[in-house]
């Protein structure tokens, strides 16, 4: 029987994970197939079940079940421990391997495909959720001058900002002493762009030589992107941290890495 993948999510019809996957198994010549399962909001737990019972081999994670997958997995790699969540689930008889994959992803897509180095630079991040900490740990492990962490909430980047104190150079700023701060990396953790909406961040903290990195994508040029182009800045959406991150997943459940370049400029209309 040929192994079985899955998205699962609520919602996930709109997933392009299937798309990738399937790209990556045919680049590959990797026997799999790769579907998308809506799990109950109530009985994510339960859809794992019948998953792995059915032949299910491993998973993708999205919203709103990450945390849960965190508490299904049996065993948690290093990143997944430390950011809390769940992305990427592997089955091997009763043990279940829970990673995340987010954090590697992006910072692959920042540096490899944007030719952006995260040693010595300087980086904002904001938002104080799952999404900020699913990438403080990998983007810590680029040696970077410093990350500040600025969210609405301040005792949250706080929060944040104590918890990944020993991995790096990471400090917490309340969003109204942004001004007059410039960065070399701005990232979009928080879910603003959803709604069409802008960020706590001050224009001053652009510039010509920043990039500026929107975790989101299929929403178009956000305001936040719009923000940034009209202060110089380089402005990218997170479509490539959709594909490098599904790599790594990729990785972890065959043992080979697919390369992602004809599949970006594909998805990219290039």
């Amino acid at each position: 029987m040929t192994d079985r993948y899955a998205i699962i999510g609520h919602p996930v019809a709109h997933s392009k994970s299937p798309e990738i996957h399937t790209a990556f198994a045919l680049a590959t010549g990797e026997a799999l197939v790769y579907e998308r399962l809506l799990a109950p909001l109530e009985d994510f737990r339960g859809t794992v079940d019948a998953f792995r019972a059915n032949g299910g081999r491993g998973a993708s994670v999205t919203l709103p079940f990450k945390v849960e997958a965190f508490n299904y997995a049996t065993e948690l790699t290093t990143r997944a421990r430390l950011a809390g969540a769940v992305n990427a689930l592997k089955f091997d008889g009763t043990t279940v391997l829970g990673d995340n994959t987010d954090g590697i992803g992006m910072c692959r897509d920042i540096s490899k495909n944007f030719g952006v180095p995260l040693k010595d630079a300087k980086i904002l991040v904001l938002g104080a959720g799952g999404a900020a900490r699913g990438v403080i740990g990998p983007l810590c492990d680029g040696l970077p001058q410093q990350i500040t962490i600025a969210n609405r909430t301040h005792s949250k980047a706080e929060e944040i900002a104590n918890q990944f104190s020993g991995a790096g150079p990471v400090n917490a700023i309340p969003t109204a002493d942004l001004a007059g701060l410039r960065f070399d990396i701005i990232i979009n953790a928080t879910s603003a762009s959803i709604g069409n909406q802008l960020p706590g961040v001050a224009a001053s903290c652009f510039g010509p030589r920043t990039l500026a990195y929107d975790m989101m994508y299929g929403k178009g040029v956000t305001p936040f992107m719009q923000l940034a182009t009209s202060e110089g800045a380089r402005a990218v959406d997170g479509l490539g941290m959709l594909i490098e991150q599904a790599a790594e997943a990729f990785l972890l459940w065959r043992g080979i890495r697919p390369t992602t370049d004809a599949l970006m400029k594909k998805m990219r209309g290039g």
